[in-house]
């Protein structure tokens, strides 16, 4: 119990934060739809109760995630948390398929809600709060990417070049509140259109128009777990690896080498050549060297390396592939 409540304690902090402030959104949305009745204020209580269970179900899977490797589960536990976002997305796809439901009634049949006032201070309220999480999830994700940007706007701007980069927590919690402050946006649109213009049908359009949105998310968040789940390839931290581990002057060839994502973490696998009259003890000496600098990088969990002797064919040209004269060419062609 002890092991398990300090794991929880080291969970990803944006995904806890975007759990807490969509359950206070959610909450206000939901005394606000069942005072006025109004069907967008209804697909966006759906959409931050659907964004706030996600959020609290990835903070326990990525705690999970950082579970030592035991005897029974050598690899490591780090793909915990993609399992984990697979599951809560179907949550969001349930609460995407209500909120488009219940529009198209609105729209088929529209009705005059209340309580236009009300609705405006929640929604107006809700986007403030979405957008100061986004805006954390948006400097979390410039940390995790050793990115360095000055400037008041480089949460918002910046990181999403980087966001590939960015764990898969962090990529969520900023996926869904991009989201969800979007939506917060046109509904509050809607709200002010069919108010002043009497246009009803608008709020239940923007409440499709939520629900594809949330769909997208589901969609965007399921396909990249899934890889990280089978367990993807890191093709800029292998290249990168690659690099330092050529550079050094004891390494004459990269025979194979893998940077395997799972979860926030890299396994790397390595099979370098080397000169056959070097001793054990010399040998053993590269491996360490080796293993310190990798370990030293971004994300890396664990590293086996394995020696060669030279074969004289070069398989590590320096360019951006790895032509290796085994099991694994395929997987980097010339």
């Amino acid at each position: 119990m002890k092991e398990l409540l300090l794991l929880i304690k080291d969970g990803n902090k944006p995904s806890l934060l975007a759990g807490v402030v969509n359950t206070i959104i959610g909450i206000l949305k939901a005394v606000a739809f069942f005072l006025t009745g109004n069907v967008a204020m209804f697909a966006e209580m759906l959409h931050s109760f659907g964004d706030a269970a996600n959020q609290f179900f990835v903070y326990i899977g990525s705690a999970l995630s950082k579970k030592a490797p035991t005897p029974k589960y050598p690899n490591g536990f780090g793909r915990i948390v993609n399992l984990v976002c697979l599951g809560a997305v179907i949550i969001v796809a349930i609460m995407s398929y209500e909120a488009i439901k219940e529009g198209w009634h609105h729209v088929v049949n529209p009705i005059v809600s209340g309580g236009v006032y009300i609705n405006l201070s929640v929604l107006g309220f809700g986007i403030l709060l979405e957008f100061f999480v986004l805006y954390k999830a948006g400097k979390e994700v410039l940390h995790e990417a050793g990115i360095d940007q000055k400037g008041l706007l480089a949460p918002i701007t910046t990181s999403f070049r980087h966001l590939n980069r960015a764990k898969p927590p962090t990529k969520l919690v900023f996926m869904e509140d991009l989201v969800a402050t979007a939506g917060g946006i046109l509904a509050f649109s809607a709200v002010l259109i069919a108010h002043f213009l009497g246009f009803l049908a608008a709020e239940g359009i923007a409440s499709i128009l939520i629900g594809l949105m949330m769909f997208y998310v589901v969609g965007k968040v399921f396909l990249e777990n899934a890889k990280g789940a089978i367990g993807e390839t890191d093709e800029e931290m292998l290249n990168h690896i690659a690099h330092i581990v050529a550079a050094d002057p004891d390494v004459l060839d990269i025979q194979r080498i893998e940077v395997v994502k799972e979860g926030e973490f890299l396994h790397v696998e390595l099979v370098v050549e080397v000169v056959p009259t070097h001793t054990v003890t010399y040998i053993d000496d590269i491996r360490d060297r080796l293993m310190q600098i990798i370990l030293n990088q971004r994300g890396v969990q664990d590293v086996m390396i394995s020696f060669d002797e030279d074969d004289g064919i070069k398989s590590w040209t320096g360019s951006n592939t790895i032509n290796a004269h085994n099991e694994f060419s395929s997987k980097f062609p010339e």
